[in-house]
């Protein structure tokens, strides 16, 4: 569910002539597959609006996507011939498909194309020159396109051939998917409706160094929970007991704790836990934080501590969720995480809080507790969407940027 944000400096393909033009469209058919089906086909489900939009405009659309992590060149299992098939079915549309992204096959595939016809180039990381943006490789790719849409937030971290470099080629634009991104990260994060709250869940601090130091200077409260928040409680003092948590950041972490206050953030941490002996067992109790014996886990946050984040949701006008707050995949674990993802969807349906969420565990989270369509947004994008919140310039973001005049 998606609500609307003020226009971003990027180029966009609202005054754009795409009428007999090839339209090389980089989009994410990274989907997951088993035997060769398709999973969850969420990222395909997000690039058909922009892919019928250009075909309603006469455009000729060149998909370019990449699948997997191909290692020797072409192979059947990231092939996306199969993902050609599903977008076919989606759209009820004839889509072609090519058995190369260049050379002699994709050439005479892009010259048989009419307006309006839909074309899927085989993976991209078939050739090695994808992940090197290799100038060679960038150019036989251009040679098949008039413009250039890149419709793959997920993918703009990385500079490679199909996604940093094309822009630089040709006229290159957002797509509809990467627009509304853009504009939703830009106007939430950067522009925010305040208080602005984030929860930053997970397992380790060490991968969410930068996201934590970026965080902490642009919102007013920050709330750590799931494993992460243990690496905190072990820099106080507390006893943790066996739980997971990472010794060598305690350092990090009495740093952030000091220094939250002199950035006028509020550094909330759990005051009550969940605990068990280990994950698999069900003989749980509800503990302060200071009360954990040496035998116990924390595993999930406690229901006072749900209650505080509720109470920071409710003062908040905005919220960034990266991340779950205990062990939600497993029960009784998941009583926090999905408690907070349902009132915070409450408060979003009502218009009392703007909310974003992302990371591959967030979504599922969302999707268990039933109210992903209820968030502001969630973005599908991983790597894309933490750089975007530790303040990193994006490869394939940078490209499509209104230069000043």
């Amino acid at each position: 569910m998606t609500k609307e944000a003020p226009l971003s400096p990027f180029r966009t393909l609202d005054n754009v002539d795409l009428a007999g033009k090839r339209v090389l469209v980089r989009v994410d058919l990274n989907v997951p597959m088993e035997d060769g089906r398709i999973t969850d086909a969420t990222r395909i489900d997000r690039v058909l609006a922009n892919i019928t939009e250009i075909a309603k405009k006469n455009g000729k659309i060149i998909l370019l996507s990449h699948l997997g992590r191909p290692k020797d060149g072409p192979d059947a299992k990231n092939s996306l011939k199969p993902v050609a098939s599903a977008i076919e079915r989606k759209l009820g549309h004839y889509v072609a498909f090519a058995s190369d992204c260049v050379g002699d096959v994709a050439k005479s595939a892009v010259a048989a194309m009419r307006e309006g016809d839909i074309l899927v180039l085989e993976n991209t990381r078939f050739h090695e020159g994808e992940t090197k943006n290799d100038e060679t490789f960038v150019k036989a790719l251009a040679e098949l396109g008039d413009l250039y849409v890149n419709d793959a937030f997920a993918t703009a971290h990385r500079a490679h051939a199909s996604t940093e470099g094309l822009a630089r080629k040709l006229p290159a634009f957002a797509g509809r998917s990467m627009q509304i991104e853009l504009e939703m990260l830009t106007s939430m994060l950067e522009n925010p409706k305040r208080p602005l709250t984030a929860i930053v869940g997970g397992a380790k601090v060490s991968t969410k160094l930068e996201l934590l130091g970026n965080l902490m200077r642009k919102v007013e409260y920050l709330f750590i929970g799931g494993a992460m928040a243990n690496t905190f409680l072990a820099a106080q003092g507390r006893a943790i007991g066996v739980s997971l948590y990472e010794d060598s950041i305690t350092g990090f972490a009495r740093k952030m704790i000091a220094e939250a206050e002199s950035v006028s953030c509020k550094l909330v941490l759990p005051v009550d836990a969940v605990v068990a002996p280990r994950l698999a067992n069900i003989r749980t109790k509800i503990v302060e934080v200071d009360a954990v014996e040496p035998d116990q886990m924390i595993l999930d946050i406690g229901p006072r501590t749900i209650s505080l984040v509720v109470g920071l949701l409710a003062a908040s006008r905005t919220l960034v969720w990266n991340g779950p707050v205990g062990a939600f995949e497993t029960k009784p674990f998941d009583t926090g995480t999905l408690s907070i993802a349902k009132v915070a969807a409450q408060l979003t349906t009502v218009g009392a809080l703007s909310t974003i969420a992302g990371g591959g565990d967030t979504i599922a989270a969302l999707n268990v507790a039933g109210v992903a369509q209820d968030f502001t947004y969630v973005s599908t994008a991983g790597g894309a969407f933490l750089e975007w919140l530790e303040g990193k310039p994006l490869p394939g973001v940078e490209a499509l940027r209104v230069k000043a005049a």
